[in-house]
């Protein structure tokens, strides 16, 4: 994988639900255990054979970079894309110029998982994709029974139940023609892209997670990751 593959990390955000945590540190440094969030996933690439990675930066991005010139323990090749102002979870792609390779990851920097990327990748070759977004299970349980109603009518009665649903993992792929797409200087997320590449007919795939996935984009969820990474080996 690591031969055909681009990586790009997105770090630029200003964390703005894990404040005051945030107020003098960015998100992708605060400390899951013993190391930074954004670490998790340098380490994860690394051990794919991952040995140059592009950093998207914005907010406190000093002390991101600061913290790779003292803490690369992988001698991964950094490449820090300086956001002139907030472009979204994937506009400062187009700030890019030169990708030497035909297909990009693109990962957020506030996920803990211990993901297959040789797996991701393989699905998305496989089917012959221009893109590829990773997903989640999630399940919602409704606790009480259902009343259907028709012009003030009872219809039917529902006892409890659960749906389904594939929520956004923060995981992409896309060939490298698909940043065409990218407007210049504008705010623009990765779902912005992917409803413009459905428009314009292209192919995209899911992959669908079984592992261990955690979005840290909250409190609770920081809570979590916190009782996680005790019993996990990522």
């Amino acid at each position: 994988m690591h031969h055909k593959i681009e990586v790009v990390i997105m770090a630029g955000g200003k964390g703005e639900r894990l404040m005051p945590l945030t107020t003098n540190t960015p998100k992708p440094l605060l400390k899951i255990g013993d190391k930074p969030i954004i670490e998790y996933c340098t380490d994860r690439l690394a051990s794919y054979g991952i040995k140059h990675i592009n950093i998207t930066v914005n907010y406190l991005s000093n002390q991101i970079i600061t913290y790779f010139k003292e803490n690369n323990k992988h001698q991964i090749s950094f490449n820090y894309i300086k956001e002139p102002k907030s472009l979204g979870t994937i506009g400062a792609l187009k700030l890019i110029k030169n990708f030497s390779k035909d297909y990009l990851l693109v990962m957020n920097a506030d996920l803990l998982t211990n993901v297959n990327f040789n797996s991701i990748f393989k699905d998305f070759i496989s089917k012959g994709s221009d893109a590829l977004i990773a997903t989640v299970p999630y399940n919602v349980v409704i606790p009480h029974d259902l009343v259907e109603i028709k012009k003030g009518l009872v219809t039917h009665f529902k006892k409890k139940h659960s749906c389904s649903y594939n929520l956004n993992a923060g995981i992409y792929i896309f060939k490298k023609d698909c940043l065409d797409f990218i407007p210049e200087n504008t705010f623009f997320d990765a779902t912005d892209l992917i409803e413009t590449l459905l428009e314009k007919g292209k192919k995209i795939s899911n992959y669908q997670i079984s592992d261990y996935w955690l979005d840290i984009g909250k409190h609770d969820d920081f809570k979590k990751a916190q009782e996680d990474i005790k019993r996990l080996k990522l």
